[in-house]
Order: C-alpha cells, then structure tokens, then sequence
C-alpha cells in the first residue's frame, strides 16, 4: 500500500484548515460587525455547509476552469487550479469553510457584551478588543471549529474529485483512495484507507473531547479561587 495518498490528505487538511482559521475568523467578525446584508452574508458563508460537495465542486470548476477569466489570469502567472494539489486545498478549504465560520460566531455571540463595552471605556481599540479579548475567550469555540474543520476538509471527497481530480501521488487523497479502489475491486485496500481516516478523525475528536474538558476544569479551579 502506498503512503501518498496519506501524506497527501494530510498536506491538504493542515493547509486547507489553515486557510479556514482565519477566513472563518475575520467572516465571523464581518458579519457580526455589519448592519445590512448581515443575513445575506451568513447565509453565502453557510451555503457550501449545505449544497452536496459535488455542486460545490463544480461551481468551482467553473470558477477556477482555464475557460474562464479567473482561471486564465491564474494561467497567465504560471498557476494551475485544476487537477492540482492547490485545486484539492482548495476544495477542502471550501467545504470546511462553514463550520469554522459558524463555530467562531457562536463563540463570539456567547461573550458577555458588557465586558466589551467596559474594555472600550476605557479607551481599548477595537483591534486589542478582537484580538485580546474576543478571541481569548471564544478559545475553546475557536478550537472546535478548526477540528472540525481539519476532520472534515480530511474527508472530503466530492469537491476534490471534481476540481483536483484523482492523480495517484499527486491529487489522490485517501477517500478518492477508497472509491479507487472500491471500483477496481480490491475491497482489502479500501478497507485499510477507511481504518486509516477513522483512526485519525477518532483521535482528533478525542483530543477535541480532552481539551474541552480541561478548560472546563480550568475555568472551574479559577471560579473556586
């Protein structure tokens, strides 16, 4: 059994849930920050959460495709989307996207307002309050979403088949693995691959369920104190 497709997927989740982490962060704040459109915006930010992965990957397809103007200005710098590792980041990224967003804005909405109109009383910018306060103490949310979005951009299959393709060593991440190889028959390869995914999405969840847990005690032990 080769490892590429291991190594691959990996690649893919960390830049991918890279990506999400601050998009998810600053798309949270945008849209708790703004008056008008704020619907329109969190209902476009939730969209890939809800469309089949495949629509997805078509749509991009469609945005990043060397037939249209986006993907050749892209063309004209040397960059390929399609059928690439950049594509299946992308489509990772895409897809994983909503649950970062919406983790970090239930996060954000959960604080205390009043601590944050204390800290502008006295006279803190918006900047150290978002920064040193807000997200301090949406920590926990925070960490969530980006394992749920990491899991979840490990998993993905439809988008990445459509934008990225099915490259062995290249573009072939674990679950394009098992449906390669549920199709050519060889059911013993596809289950090693879905051993694989699972034991990583258990670990991750697990270490999600600790690190919730601990916080919970810390924030416990500092009450009693």
């Amino acid at each position: 059994m080769q490892l590429s497709p291991l190594i691959i997927s990996l690649q893919v989740a960390c830049v991918a849930t890279f990506i999400t982490f601050f998009c998810g962060i600053a798309a949270a704040r945008l849209v708790l920050k703004i008056k008008k459109g704020q619907n329109l915006l969190d209902v476009l930010f939730t969209l890939p959460l809800v469309l089949p992965p495949t629509v997805m990957g078509f749509f991009l397809l469609l945005v990043f495709g060397t037939n249209n103007p986006l993907g050749q200005l892209l063309a004209t710098f040397g960059i390929k989307v399609v059928f690439s590792l950049g594509g299946a980041i992308i489509a990772a990224a895409t897809v994983s996207f909503p649950l970062m967003y919406r983790t970090a804005r239930g996060a954000f909405e959960q604080i205390d307002i009043n601590t944050i109109y204390a800290a502008r009383t006295l006279g803190a910018s918006e900047q150290w309050i978002f920064w040193k306060l807000i997200v301090p103490l949406s920590g926990p949310g925070i960490i969530a979403g980006t394992i749920l979005a990491f899991t979840r951009a490990l998993g993905e299959f439809g988008a990445t088949i459509m934008l990225a393709g099915n490259i062995p060593g290249k573009t072939q991440t674990m679950s394009v693995a098992i449906y390669t190889a549920v199709q050519a028959g060889n059911r013993q390869l596809a289950y090693q691959w879905v051993a694989i995914i699972c034991t990583i999405s258990l670990i991750t969840i697990l270490l999600m369920n600790y690190w919730s847990n601990y916080q919970k005690r810390r924030q416990q032990r500092e009450v009693k104190l």
